[in-house]
């Protein structure tokens, strides 16, 4: 049961924000995303990278709201309040984003908005509208990456709240996760307006690449504070993270059928045999065989003071083990890894690999202290081999720093945004978050979104001298 397992001192924010985790084990059969956290957490020190940053001029204002290595060169677009629909303004908190299709030159994104309280309801389409008062949802975009130039944007999923992370899928579309729970006639307050939600909320929604979504949740895959998700291509199994404290799970989703995942199937919680608390007190290198255990109702996220704790409880009933704040997954080297923002002993991170073939747990990375790592969260896996970290730290400047081949730890790009009056904004925008980081396909351009006031960038240059 849950209450027979002690809650952890939680102390302090998350430093990076989306999608892996950063490592150091005993590089036991690991691949190459493994063996490169591995070298990182080894001590090899800190990377040249690419040169020193300096100020670089927005292809699309001439502001200097990047600062970059020599060579590099970006675009914004997207803003908040920009027009994506007749009468409709882009919302603002630029969240996740995932690169779903490429026609050509042409690359199409969709980027959440985690909003709870703007007023305004749905900036979306009916059709595309779950809970007409509610203001989160997705906007995919189109980009040219012949011309480096901006398409269009449109709206294609609103009505939800707090669309945090998520992940594409192979069939090319994108699990828009949204970060609450809610049930249905809970009354939220919305700049001392009450509105009573129509529908529950904590689920995940599917949007197509070339569509709208058609705003239906995917119930079968649970109400949770749900974070990220990410399909395994092997199997189609949907393995997610559960963003919540004390405890928290890691799941996994069996489709009744491979790639429909509205048609339904199996939500599962991991259990490690013989451990029932995985946030803390664990070795480095340390494997652990695992079960799944069922997760009965996968509609109550509710527990039964009205909390968010639902479904970790019936994992945690079941036999589940639990962990602490999950954040990022993504398979790679035919494993799956994910992070624990405050996990492990120094409550400064954990990242952990699941190795589906072998049934085993691994525990690949626990940070020792700040001073290494401290909440380790997004990282995205470059064309070329190396890694890009979103941060989202109490940093007065916010970063994307790069880990290159040989484990060296590099900033990439600083957040430089200083606004007077553009489009509206004015204030010292250097400490928001990154999120949403994602490569084209081909490898030339790396999409980010600066979280306020809101807009994602497309950068490209050198990338050739292999670093990231």
């Amino acid at each position: 049961m849950a209450e027979d397992i002690e809650a952890p001192r939680i102390s302090r924010r998350r430093l990076l924000k989306g999608g892996l985790g950063l490592g150091v084990t005993t590089a036991l059969g690991l691949g190459p995303v493994g063996k490169l956290m591995a070298q990182a957490g080894s001590g090899l020190g800190i990377s040249a990278g690419y040169g020193p940053l300096a100020p670089v001029a927005d292809r699309a204002t001439g502001l200097p709201l990047l600062q970059l290595p020599a060579g590099f060169e970006y675009v914004s677009f997207a803003w908040t309040g920009e027009e994506i629909a007749p009468g409709q303004a882009c919302p603002r908190k630029h969240d996740g984003m995932g690169v779903v299709r490429a026609d050509g030159d042409i690359v199409t994104l969709v980027r959440n908005h985690e909003i709870t309280e703007d007023p305004g309801g749905s900036f979306a389409p009916a059709s595309a509208t779950y809970d007409p008062d509610c203001r989160g949802g997705t906007v995919t975009l189109r980009f040219d990456t012949a011309r480096g130039a901006f398409v269009d944007a449109r709206p294609s999923l609103s009505g939800t709240l707090v669309n945090c992370a998520g992940g594409t899928t192979p069939w090319g579309s994108w699990l828009s996760c949204e970060e609450i729970v809610l049930d249905r006639g809970q009354v939220v307050e919305v700049e001392g307006q009450e509105y009573t939600i129509q529908h529950s909320h904590g689920f995940i929604f599917e949007v197509p690449g070339d569509g709208l979504s058609n705003a239906e949740p995917l119930m079968a895959m649970g109400q949770m504070k749900h974070e990220a998700a990410c399909v395994d291509p092997r199997d189609g199994i949907v393995y997610l993270t559960e963003d919540h404290k004390p405890f928290a799970g890691f799941y996994r989703f069996i489709p009744r059928v491979q790639g429909e995942l509205a048609r339904g199937g199996r939500l599962q919680m991991l259990a490690a045999e013989g451990v029932r608390d995985l946030r803390k007190g664990r070795r480095v290198g340390e494997r652990l065989r695992v079960r799944w255990v069922d997760i009965d109702e996968p509609t109550r996220g509710c527990d039964a003071d009205g909390g968010p704790g639902g479904l970790v409880r019936q994992g945690l009933a079941n036999g589940g083990s639990a962990f602490i704040r999950l954040e990022g997954v993504v398979v790679a080297d035919e494993r799956v890894y994910f992070t624990s923002t405050s996990g492990g002993d120094a409550e400064c991170g954990q990242l952990w690999a699941y190795h589906p073939r072998a049934g085993l747990l691994e525990l690949v990375f626990e940070s020792p202290g700040r001073d290494v790592l401290d909440y380790p969260d997004n990282i995205i896996a470059s064309p070329r081999g190396g890694l890009v970290i979103c941060e989202d730290s109490d940093q007065p400047v916010q970063r994307l720093y790069g880990l290159d081949r040989d484990g060296g730890l590099f900033e990439f790009c600083r957040n430089n945004v200083q606004l007077d009056g553009h489009r509206g904004f004015s204030g010292d925008f250097r400490e928001e978050e990154w999120a949403g980081a994602c490569f084209s396909p081909d490898g030339r351009w790396l999409f980010a979104n600066v979280y306020a006031p809101g807009f994602t960038v497309a950068i490209t240059g050198p990338w050739r001298n292999g670093l990231i």
